[in-house]
């Protein structure tokens, strides 16, 4: 008996768009869970900061990656694969329908296709490239990427430290370029991919944006971030909605400077997501009200697949 064809259907976008209600309402349309990319939602610490859907916000629906580690211990690119494609081999047990859902592009690319090996990273000298970034800046991490790494550096956003030191840390750890370990080679799927896209106008999105930010420091970000502050060099918190406040902790900036901060950033963030997922032709945009072209649209792409 030939074996029935897998999709995955993901949902994908930028912070606040709607990418969270959309996930849910499909995967109870489609009897299927979620798989999580959100590269912060893994740790149960960090709840508020990244936004993550309440047991009630779930509405029954079993999300996979979500919550399944502690902040004190180590994740990569390598484990969140691994986990995934264990996750979705579950899904397919009952149905062979799963979602995806996150706003973190290189997470979605490393189920869609796979990644290259990446060797360890000693954690002092991660230490160390995160100090150097607070102390020196972004210009400092833009100027040792371009010195150790001119490829990379013509391909990086050069406006985004963590892919920065990143390659930094590839670099100094292996005395390589990082650019010589990112051949993009494919991992073997036995899943179609069906990638949906949400997007709203420029003004609506910010404003979703400032508002969920408000949402976030009234719920108590604050408190949050004070609570992980020993765990500050983490790559999950040197991340927009956690590093603007461990900045204020240290008295480098006033409150409202730092709410100022936590939304401008956002929205920056925002942008980058978009610059990203923009670049995949793959992917189908729609805005997240048109819930019935959606639907459709993967019934026909599910349709045109099984010819």
């Amino acid at each position: 008996m030939k074996a029935k064809k897998k999709y995955l259907i993901s949902v994908v976008g930028a912070t606040a768009v709607g990418k969270t209600d959309l996930a849910i309402t499909l995967a109870k349309e489609l009897d299927t869970k979620i798989i999580s990319a959100d590269s912060r939602q893994f740790f149960k610490e960090l709840s508020i900061g990244t936004a993550k859907p309440s047991k009630t916000e779930m509405k029954g629906v079993k999300h996979y990656l979500i919550d399944n580690l502690s902040i004190a211990e180590n994740y990569n690119i390598g484990d969140f694969e691994k986990d995934a494609l264990h996750a979705l081999k579950n899904i397919y047990r009952k149905n062979n329908r799963a979602i995806l859902v996150g706003g973190s592009g290189l997470y979605c690319k490393v189920l869609w296709e796979g990644i290259d090996d990446m060797p360890e990273i000693d954690l002092e000298l991660r230490k160390q490239i995160q100090d150097d970034y607070q102390q020196k800046g972004l210009t400092f991490l833009q100027e040792e990427v371009r010195r150790l790494d001119p490829v990379y550096f013509l391909q990086v956003d050069i406006k985004n430290p963590q892919r920065l030191m990143r390659a930094l840390e590839m670099c100094i750890t292996t005395g390589k370029p990082f650019s010589s370990f990112r051949k993009g080679k494919k991992g073997k799927r036995n899943f179609h991919n069906i990638k949906i896209g949400l997007e709203r106008p420029r003004e609506e999105l910010y404003d979703r944006i400032n508002q969920r930010m408000d949402l976030m420091l009234e719920a108590g970000l604050l408190e949050e971030a004070k609570a992980v502050y020993n765990f500050k060099y983490h790559n999950a918190l040197q991340t927009v909605g956690y590093r603007e406040i461990f900045d204020f902790m240290e008295n480098k900036q006033d409150w409202n400077e730092t709410v100022r901060l936590l939304k401008q950033n956002s929205r920056h963030y925002a942008k980058r997501q978009m610059t990203w997922f923009k670049k995949d032709s793959e992917i189908k945009w729609f805005h997240p009200s048109e819930y019935s072209k959606i639907l459709e649209y993967i019934h026909e792409r599910i349709s045109s697949l099984l010819v």
